[in-house]
């Protein structure tokens, strides 16, 4: 697993596709490492986690306020608009893990919301995404709903060989203790 940076209040990585985030990589990382935000497990990318409670804290309170700036890069089936802002109304349904979008709010519905970019013309296309929300499953769902599924994401409409969702949380952004960090990485696909 490639370490970004470590100080005594955290330690940023690059999370490997196939390991859980709130586990595996907190046992690889040793010592005191708390999760504060999560990756699905067949997703990749960049991840912060707290060495100390108190940076726990903050983290968590910067994801709270909406200061921790969360982007990804995603490979997408068809081609989306060049750009948008989506907000939908989204529903776990628990017992299938699996995400839909409703029409209605109701008990367990949540608003999501993303903001995208196609990057690249081809189908699939490439796309940068910045979340304003972290729903469970949410760029994979609202991609597919609007007839864009994820390549690989064969929970939500892909029809592809892609083991897995080519999905990437590429950057990082935060303030910790007065100071704002900024971590990126690029997985190979995505490098075109």
């Amino acid at each position: 697993m490639e370490i970004l940076f470590e100080n005594q209040h955290i330690v940023v990585c690059v999370k490997p596709v196939g390991m859980d985030s709130e586990h595996e990589v907190p046992t690889a990382l040793g010592g005191e490492t708390y999760p504060v935000h999560r990756l699905d497990k067949n997703v990749g990318g960049v991840m912060v986690y707290a060495r100390t409670k108190a940076a726990a804290a903050a983290l968590s309170k910067a994801i709270q306020d909406g200061t921790m700036v969360k982007e990804y890069v995603a490979l997408v089936h068809g081609a989306p608009p060049e750009s948008g802002d989506w907000t939908d109304l989204l529903f776990k349904d628990s017992s299938k893990n699996k995400v839909f979008v409703v029409k209605k709010e109701r008990k367990g519905v949540k608003k999501a919301r993303l903001e995208f970019t196609r990057l690249t013309e081809d189908d699939p296309s490439l796309v940068h995404v910045r979340l304003h929300t972290g729903r469970s499953h949410q760029i994979r769902v609202q991609f597919a709903s609007r007839g864009f599924p994820l390549v690989g994401d064969h929970k939500y409409g892909a029809k592809d060989d892609s083991p897995a969702p080519m999905l990437f949380s590429c950057r990082l952004t935060f303030p910790l203790f007065g100071s704002e960090h900024r971590f990126e990485a690029m997985p190979e696909w995505a490098r075109k």
